[in-house]
């Protein structure tokens, strides 16, 4: 049973590994302008176990997750990529209350898109004797932390091993410069830079392989952008700026793609994946809407004359559409935590690493798949021509966004720039629809309120010449467009 949740704090870890014998001097920094006191605390001694699911799910990412004990910032850490040398590093308190240590809810949470409901446990112990010294700067800002480790390590059911290595840690007075010439400094003292990312990839033998896509520039996309949801999910759950709102595309991306090669992923025995991904979008559509909705009434309210911004207008629309996306936050949370969103995640990357079926083996022509999502287009288009209405406007959007994505991943980028104007053309004219509909009930609200009503009336008439604006656009994009696909 996991540990009860706790409060965690995050920092970002930038270090660099360094293997050395027994006989590798450590450096001297003495000579450096950056370097102006060397502080040698107390030597540490450092015991952690490493928890990972059964197929290692966690170092497939390059994510780390251990429990720590001694030293100054014993904890449970999850280590995060964060781009170069660069570590997100989330700490969450020890919990000594229980007999067997389990993973904390809190830090299972922010990796669930990747463990899922699958066991967390150890998988080896690592235990380090560090000598540790923090570089000041001239200023008293710890430029950098040099440790200098002696490790003693095994697998569970495996045999110890033991090494040295150095580390080197930029602290917070230092910047890349510094970081350079410090690392110097290792290299000319005989250090080499570690064949490994971590002590426990050192350990278990390097980081598993991940799955291979098949040569098919339409599944490859798909096996992307189901990778790029779970960097977003991870987004979402720390409640990132616009992070719902990528999320949801990406989660239409694949469902549009899946449709657009059908044939390759043999969608008619999995439909059921489909509609998994349409109800996922929808809830966290909730949210998102809120989302574009504060961020709209807030700007436009900023833009009008103080003297025009009557009664309580922002608190009306603004704070209650931040309030919105809220309830939509947690509900999308509430989903994003179920098995039925794990099993979604499991058929996802099963589907990409199947055999494609024997009818779509030698792969769909890219062309053709473009030709299909333009033709569909097209048909939205003729409807949208003889009904005129807001449906169908939104409709064309749907079929351009779709193009816009089998191009993109087939490789024809001028298609999907010109499909990209289409959809961000309309895609503005749907949020001014949903908007006027928004501002026409806010409006009532506020009128049977006895609250004065003229500001609701100027955004109103904002969002129908915006509105207006789209649809005398169009014509000329769906043109160019149809040039663009006629090439």
């Amino acid at each position: 049973m996991a540990a009860k949740s706790s409060k965690t704090s995050r920092y970002t870890e930038t270090e660099r590994k360094f293997e050395v014998v027994e006989a590798t001097v450590a450096p001297s920094f003495d000579g450096l302008s950056a370097v102006a006191r060397v502080e040698r605390p107390p030597s540490q001694t450092l015991a952690a176990v490493y928890f990972d699911t059964p197929d290692r799910d966690l170092a497939c990412h390059r994510i780390t997750l251990r429990r720590r004990t001694g030293g100054t910032d014993a904890a449970w850490h999850l280590k995060l990529p964060a781009g170069t040398d660069s570590r997100t590093e989330i700490h969450a308190p020890l919990d000594d209350d229980t007999p067997e240590p389990s993973v904390p809810e809190s830090l299972r949470d922010v990796v669930a898109a990747i463990v899922r409901d699958r066991p967390l446990a150890p998988v080896a112990r690592i235990d380090t004797t560090r000598v540790l010294e923090l570089l000041h700067g001239p200023d008293g800002a710890v430029v950098a932390e040099f440790c200098d480790d002696q490790v003693a390590a095994s697998a569970v059911g495996g045999d110890e091993q033991s090494w040295r290595e150095w580390e080197l840690e930029l602290g917070p007075g230092g910047d890349p410069d510094v970081f350079d010439r410090l690392t110097n400094r290792l290299l000319d003292a005989g250090a080499v830079p570690a064949g490994h990312g971590s002590k426990l990839a050192r350990v278990l033998g390097g980081t598993p392989d991940t799955a291979v896509v098949a040569d098919d520039p339409l599944r490859r996309a798909v096996a992307v952008h189901i990778a790029e949801l779970i960097e977003w999910d991870r987004a979402v759950r720390a409640d990132a700026w616009d992070s719902v709102h990528q999320m949801r595309v990406t989660t239409r991306k694949i469902r549009s793609l899946l449709q657009s090669a059908e044939e390759s992923f043999d969608i008619a025995e999995n439909q059921w994946i489909l509609d998994e991904l349409r109800e996922l979008a929808a809830v966290l559509g909730v949210a998102r809407d809120a989302e574009v909705l504060a961020q709209r009434y807030e700007t436009a309210l900023a833009e009008l004359p103080e003297a025009n911004v009557r009664g309580p207008v922002r608190e009306r629309l603004v704070d209650g559409a931040k309030k919105r996306y809220q309830t939509g936050w947690r509900r999308a949370l509430a989903a994003m935590r179920s098995p039925r969103y794990f099993r979604l995640l499991d058929a996802l990357e099963s589907l990409v690493a199947s055999e494609p079926p024997a009818a779509a083996k030698g792969g769909k022509p890219a062309e053709l798949s473009i030709d299909a999502a333009y033709k569909r287009l097209r048909k939205a288009a003729k409807k949208a021509a003889r009904v005129g209405d807001d449906e169908s406007l939104h409709r064309i959007r749907k079929r351009a966004k779709a193009l816009r994505y089998t191009a993109a991943a087939t490789g024809d980028n001028r298609v999907a720039e010109r499909a990209k104007v289409v959809q961000t053309l309309l895609g503005d004219h749907q949020d001014s629809v949903v908007s006027r509909a928004h501002l026409s009930r806010q409006a009532d609200a506020a009128h049977a309120a006895g609250e004065d009503t003229f500001t609701y009336g100027l955004l109103y008439q904002r969002e129908d010449e915006l509105g207006r604006r789209c649809e005398d656009g169009l014509d000329d994009a769906l043109k160019k467009l149809h040039k663009a696909v006629a090439k």
